[in-house]
């Protein structure tokens, strides 16, 4: 059955969610069929980031070109690379066919963003954090029927099998959205891909990419400091990233309500505080389940960041380049998935982990301050 308007934005999140969380939890297996070292693995996921970099503004400029239809494209391409990585038998394979789901993943993100900006102007309701919601619904979705399919034996090719056969009906699902409502800008206000980037998207980006760092930390690091510094056992420290997910789950649908009452700063600096406030318990917590109250408060606090940024940079940008806007903060804001992790680890080896984490929680309350006092663009 065809969908149209907010249904095929949720779709289209929840198609790009089920990937990743496939991802997540079939990680391991992964790694022993492709052979990959610790550090070649570590590359290899480098390249996920990379690719989607390179394809993010690219596919906003093409999405102001084509609107809508491209997005289950998007999709569709994701579907098919998405199968790569679980028959790579080598590391220089998992490495090529991760750069080729990077960019697909990138392209996906940029579409379906902009199709929620598009549905969120046209209808006059929120709908940012919803679709996010529905993303991290889907990521905590895919991990536990990945979990599950592992656990009665299937290996990763079939695991990514069945997960391209679910995205690709997704994006055969939304197809016929074409370009309802939709018509082309004139060709002299169409963006190009090379041309220069408003102040005020390059300080939505930065911001952002900042929200993305303590996101990115707890995503990456909250199951190790669960363990070596916690000393949680197995099963304890993988509620890490779990709980984290379905707090920032439950915290979009939140902000999806509150935004129909508050302002965006509002909205973002509440959640920068309670980012940074739950990231600096869960660092200094003596015990597991004080980290993992922590972790749920963190997890609440971020995820109403990067949807509400994204919002905004849509809202305010011209309709002819609204997509074209929208991809150059979803580059600048990746930045910091990329750094974020890195420079945790680094900062823990020179200190400790406890030392980094803190210094996350810090920059929170940072963001806090900045978002109470930097300019925010208008719809």
């Amino acid at each position: 059955m065809a969908v149209d308007g907010r249904e095929k934005v949720l779709l289209g999140f929840a198609a790009l969610g089920v990937y990743w969380g496939a991802w997540g939890a079939a990680l391991p297996a992964v790694q022993r069929r492709s052979g990959a070292s610790d550090a070649e693995l570590g590359f290899a996921l480098l390249l996920v980031g990379v690719g989607a970099l390179l394809s993010m503004r690219g596919t906003g400029v093409l999405m102001d070109r084509f609107g809508p239809m491209l997005t289950p494209i998007t999709v569709g391409a994701l579907a098919i690379s998405g199968v790569f990585p679980g028959l790579a038998t080598s590391p220089l394979q998992l490495s090529l066919a991760l750069a080729v789901v990077g960019a697909a993943s990138g392209a996906v993100d940029v579409a379906i963003n902009a199709d929620a900006v598009r549905e969120e102007i046209a209808s006059g309701r929120p709908l940012m954090n919803l679709a996010h919601a529905s993303f991290s619904a889907a990521v905590f979705v895919g991990s536990l029927a990945t979990g599950a399919l592992r656990w009665a034996g299937a290996g990763a090719p079939a695991v990514f099998l069945l997960a391209a056969l679910v995205i690709g009906l997704a994006a055969v699902a939304a197809r016929p959205g074409g370009r309802a409502g939709w018509t082309p800008p004139p060709a002299h206000e169409r963006p190009r891909l090379f041309q220069r980037v408003p102040g005020w998207v390059l300080v939505l980006g930065c911001l952002g990419a900042l929200a993305f760092w303590i996101e990115s930390a707890w995503q990456n690091w909250g199951a190790v400091f669960l363990e070596r510094t916690l000393d949680a056992t197995a099963a304890v420290s993988a509620l890490g990233p779990a709980l984290f997910a379905a707090s920032m789950a439950a915290g979009r649908l939140a902000g999806n309500r509150l935004l129909a009452r508050w302002s965006e700063r509002r909205l973002l600096v509440a959640g920068s505080v309670i980012a940074g406030a739950g990231t600096s318990v869960a660092a200094a917590a003596p015990t597991s389940a004080t980290a993992l109250a922590g972790i749920v408060f963190a997890g609440a606090g971020c995820s109403v960041l990067a949807p509400t940024i994204l919002g905004l940079a849509g809202g305010a940008a011209a309709r002819s380049e609204r997509a074209t806007v929208i991809g150059s903060t979803t580059t600048l804001m990746y930045l910091g998935f990329l750094v974020g992790p890195a420079v945790v680890g680094v900062l823990a080896d020179v200190a400790d982990l406890r030392i980094s984490l803190g210094a996350v929680g810090a920059l929170g309350l940072l963001l806090a301050v900045l978002f109470l006092v930097v300019p925010l663009p208008r719809r």
